[in-house]
């Protein structure tokens, strides 16, 4: 004998699907989520949190708009290279050469606009140019014959380091003009106040926008999709937060159009993740590459853009640098650099073993870096305790991530 199921009503199915994508449904969701080892964000916000409780209580000056606007300026250069740090790590990867290849960079503009006089633009190109053909190099390397990244990009370090004190010459340091607009872009250009509340406006009504527009494709496809409420909360969340950021910040110098410029490019790298084939197949080689093989995904092509985007990202990253210090010089794209440009990317959330990250780890994870460094430094401590405490939340960051996979793989079996 058999039992036949009764159909759910329609007005109980549609009180389900609200019960599921209302507030209490992305409650439980946000639970769910966690239990299964997708922490997501969630540790290096209170990581950030903690950070800035700590040194604002151990310095009242911290947290004060003046030096926020700093901390953010100086967190743009190494945020942009970190971002393309997220792109080799997300397929499971490393570049340790970001660093020498930012300091390269920074040593072909200005040895081609001071004493070449060529356009600034031009050598601007040229720079980054030499950034691609290096990025191509790596992927050819690791393509066509095997040598792992870490070995590459290791010489890569050391090489293009030692070409960067040949293209400097004796003098050793090129210093860049105040009136130049690289320099004026890395030091003084900041966002007028107004425009900044129009961004502001913009970026609320583009998670506004966003939200619906995916809601009504989820729906059409006859899928849940979050509740206008949810969509609402966040674009206002977002436009709040936002406005008393600029608010706080424009009681000193505001918002730098380098940060600006930054956030755009983070902005950028998370479309071209989650919008596009490209982007899917990044997580797809770093998840498993050879079930991303077998689905068609070219993956010589994969790595070689990874590192071309990670070459290129560093070369602006040391592009800016040069503004920011108006000078290029032996000691451009040393020092912590590299490391904080990778320990960025890691603290942000991006897994060092491929397939799972994020563009908004480089800002995040940047921000705990610079937000270290610039705490210690107000609190006049030597650099040596920023190394170890750096080191400490690295290693924090990649614990945290280890466990994550190992409750998602345990929540998968069961």
């Amino acid at each position: 004998m058999t039992t036949t199921i009764p159909p759910i009503p329609t007005d109980l199915q549609d009180e389900r699907l609200r019960a599921d994508t209302g507030m209490g449904g992305a409650i439980r969701a946000g639970i769910d989520r966690i239990r299964g080892g997708d922490l997501g964000f969630l540790p290096v916000i209170a990581g950030l949190a903690i950070i800035w409780t700590i040194f604002q209580i151990l310095n009242p000056y911290f947290l004060s708009s003046g030096n926020l606007t700093n901390l953010l300026m100086e967190s743009a250069p190494v945020g942009v290279i970190a971002l393309g740090i997220v792109f080799v790590l997300l397929v499971g990867e490393i570049d340790l050469s970001v660093g020498s290849v930012s300091g390269l960079a920074a040593a072909i503009m200005a040895i081609n606009f001071i004493d070449n006089r060529w356009p600034l633009p031009l050598a601007i190109a040229a720079a980054v140019g030499v950034a691609v053909l290096i990025g191509f190099a790596y992927g050819f390397i690791y393509n066509r014959i095997g040598v792992p990244s870490f070995v590459i990009t290791l010489s890569g370090l050391l090489g293009f380091l030692g070409l960067q004190l040949f293209v400097l010459g004796p003098k050793g340091t090129i210093n860049l003009p105040f009136d130049s607009p690289l320099v004026h872009f890395g030091q003084l250009a900041f966002v007028p106040q107004w425009l900044a509340y129009a961004l502001v406006a913009l970026a609320a009504a583009a998670v506004l926008v966003g939200g619906l527009l995916r809601a009504r494709i989820r729906r059409n496809a006859g899928l849940s999709a979050p509740a206008l409420s949810l969509t609402l909360i966040r674009a206002g969340l977002l436009a709040a937060l936002l406005t008393f950021a600029v608010w706080y910040l424009y009681q000193a110098r505001g918002v730098g159009w380098m940060v600006v410029f930054f956030v755009a490019l983070v902005l950028l790298a998370n479309y071209a993740l989650t919008r596009t084939s490209w982007g899917r197949s990044l997580f797809a080689v770093g998840g498993n590459r050879e079930a991303a093989r077998r689905s068609g995904i070219r993956i010589t092509a994969v790595y070689t853009t990874a590192f071309i985007a990670c070459t290129t990202l560093a070369a602006v990253g040391g592009l800016l640098a040069a503004g920011r210090l108006a000078s290029a010089a032996q000691s451009s794209g040393g020092g912590d650099v590299n490391l904080n440009a990778i320990a960025a990317a890691v603290i942000g959330g991006t897994s060092l073993f491929g397939g799972r990250g994020s563009a908004f780890a480089a800002l995040l994870g940047i921000l705990v870096i610079q937000s270290i460094s610039s705490g210690l430094t107000l609190l006049n401590l030597d650099s040596s305790i920023r190394y170890m405490v750096t080191g400490a939340v690295v290693l924090i960051a990649v614990s945290l991530d280890a466990v994550a996979r190992r409750s998602r793989s345990s929540h998968g079996r069961a």
